[in-house]
């Protein structure tokens, strides 16, 4: 088992100092990029709101603090396919995902895969250059897989592949370890790079072919993104696009102040929709929920080398208690408690996609949450807590410190929890001190994204998310075929094996493992500038940050 890049990101726990309203947008701006508030009866926007300072169509949005880059604008590290997926926009991929999460073909004009599954060929377009005026050749698609597949820092997930090779200019041949589908939701989102010119400085000067180049980053600041004039595809609507790294407060204190057209929020503040603005809200598969470790407490769990972590937890360890943590959680009242209604109730790391299995789902009946913690020896004893045997049914529950959303969740879960008899103790904590507790203690994560790798990765044997260590060998052939099958729809049905498998009686589903307990999937919240139409988003994966601008290209101004 190999620890996850999540455990080493920084991102989560980081965050740049906060801007003011009044923040940069671009050497040289007219204050086009929201020069003019609307008025406080809601009157539209003044006249050169969407003008950048050539008089070109321009957004300005602002992102979460962790959304910026740290190592810059590389592929190579994690720049579109590292914690938080997205589309590089810079750079072009070799296949995308439309509306529907179906596959499309961007650099690709057509793919396929051998018998055996262990070879990959794609076919791709003759008229892309580079920025630099260099035409993209099969070359540079090898060598930036190789790159990812061969470097240490690499976030991307191309583990299943050996090596990528040129076959002439337009053909490049993927050689896999091993047979896996996955492959294809990894490179929608992996841009391509130049073999020619990338460099140490590659991050901070990227050269690409996507719809999009850089034209000025301000670290901690801002990124300035402009329309690619010699782009091979479709003109983009949206010339130049301003995005502001700012925490929770700034965003809605810039859009307040009318400085910028779009501002991300939570449902804390989704109430305080500014004069000129509206709120936009964007499905997500965006999911909250609580590992729960399945061994008993004493189980060391190593990780990786020498590195033994503590495992296991006496509560959580029997099944009864993970059984009855799912069916008596409310989770609509924690939605509207905590969320203001904002989100919906969450079962599985994936609801709705179609890899998801509707036996995760379970309607809450604290009644029977009730019966089976009785069956199970937990008795009530003063002042209603249960116990069994001296050992009180109470655990700890860890959450990060500086998420006000994970800590509200967290409280909430624990006041029903006491209902049922259950101690449950928040506890803020530091990303670092989690991950040291991480198999020993349930956490409350926040995952999903638009494939089906964290599924497995948190669901499989040796999987880096499978903090519950539980471990089948049904649920892991189901997933392991779920990746060897040879159409990504051919792998829906083993993915839903491996959460539940009536036939063999298998899976981590409620009535199975239940190894974890979902609690929501949060809706992703911003204030929308009156005039400015947002184009359809796909479910937003986890992260408030450039998921969204997916399509900015198709963004407009009426």
């Amino acid at each position: 088992m190999v620890l996850s890049r999540r455990m080493f990101l920084k991102a989560c726990g980081c965050a740049a100092g906060a801007l003011g309203a009044g923040a940069l947008v671009g050497c040289g701006s007219d204050g086009a990029a929201g020069s003019a508030a609307a008025g406080a009866d809601g009157a539209a926007p003044a006249a050169g709101v969407g003008v950048g300072p050539d008089g070109e169509s321009q957004v300005v949005i602002t992102m979460t603090p962790s959304s910026e880059p740290a190592a810059g604008f590389d592929p190579l590290v994690n720049w579109g396919a590292g914690e938080h997926v997205h589309e590089p926009l810079i750079q072009s991929t070799l296949i995308a995902t439309d509306n529907n999460l179906a596959f499309v073909n961007d650099l690709a004009t057509d793919y396929g895969c051998s018998d055996d599954g262990l070879t990959w060929t794609f076919h791709i377009r003759d008229d892309v250059k580079f920025t630099d005026g260099v035409p993209l050749t099969a070359e540079d698609v090898a060598f930036t897989i190789n790159g990812i597949v061969n470097g240490q820092a690499a976030e991307a997930d191309l583990s299943m592949v050996r090596e990528a090779r040129a076959v002439d200019a337009v053909t490049c041949e993927i050689a896999m370890e091993r047979p896996n589908n996955a492959l294809l939701y990894t490179l929608a989102v992996v841009g391509i790079v130049p073999a020619h010119g990338y460099g140490e400085d590659y991050g901070e000067h990227p050269i690409g072919s996507g719809r999009y180049m850089l034209e000025q980053w301000d670290r901690g600041q801002q990124v300035i993104l402009r329309a690619n004039p010699d782009y091979y595809g479709e003109k983009p609507l949206m010339d130049r696009v301003v995005v502001l790294f700012m925490e929770e407060d700034a965003s809605l204190a810039a859009a307040s102040a009318g400085t910028v057209d779009v501002a991300y929020t939570s449902a804390a503040l989704a109430g305080a929709v500014p004069a000129g603005y509206t709120l936009l809200n964007c499905a997500s598969v965006d999911s909250r929920g609580i590992s729960l470790p399945c061994n008993p407490a004493g189980t060391d769990v190593v990780v990786e080398g020498d590195m033994v972590y503590m495992g296991g937890n006496d509560v959580t360890s029997d099944i009864a208690v993970r059984r009855a943590l799912n069916l008596g959680i409310d989770r609509a009242a924690m939605i509207e408690h905590v969320l203001a209604g904002f989100g919906r109730a969450a079962y599985s790391v994936g609801d709705g996609m179609p890899w998801s299995s509707a036996a995760m789902e379970v309607e809450t009946d604290v009644a029977a949450a009730e019966a089976l913690l009785d069956e199970a020896g937990w008795a009530r004893g003063d002042g209603g807590m249960r116990s069994r045997d001296g050992v009180p049914c109470a655990f700890d529950l860890y959450y990060a410190a500086n998420d006000s959303t994970r800590q509200a969740l967290a409280y909430d879960f624990a006041d029903q929890c006491a209902a049922l008899g259950i101690a449950v103790t928040p506890k803020g904590a530091s990303w670092d001190d989690i991950y040291v507790r991480q198999y020993a203690d349930p956490v409350l994560w926040g995952w999903g994204s638009n494939s089906p790798v964290e599924l497995y990765e948190l669901t499989y044997s040796t999987g880096w998310g499978n903090y519950a260590q539980y471990m089948n060998e049904t649920v892991d052939a189901n997933l392991e075929a779920a990746q060897a099958a040879r159409t990504v729809e051919e792998s829906y049905p083993f993915y839903q094996a491996a959460q539940w498998d009536a036939a063999s009686g298998t899976g981590v589903a409620p009535e199975g493992a239940a190894t974890w307990v979902w609690l929501a999937n949060v809706d992703h919240l911003y204030f929308e500038r009156e005039g400015l139409a947002v184009a359809e988003q796909k479910p937003h994966p986890h992260g408030h940050g450039w998921s969204f601008v997916n399509n900015i290209d198709r963004w407009s101004w009426s």
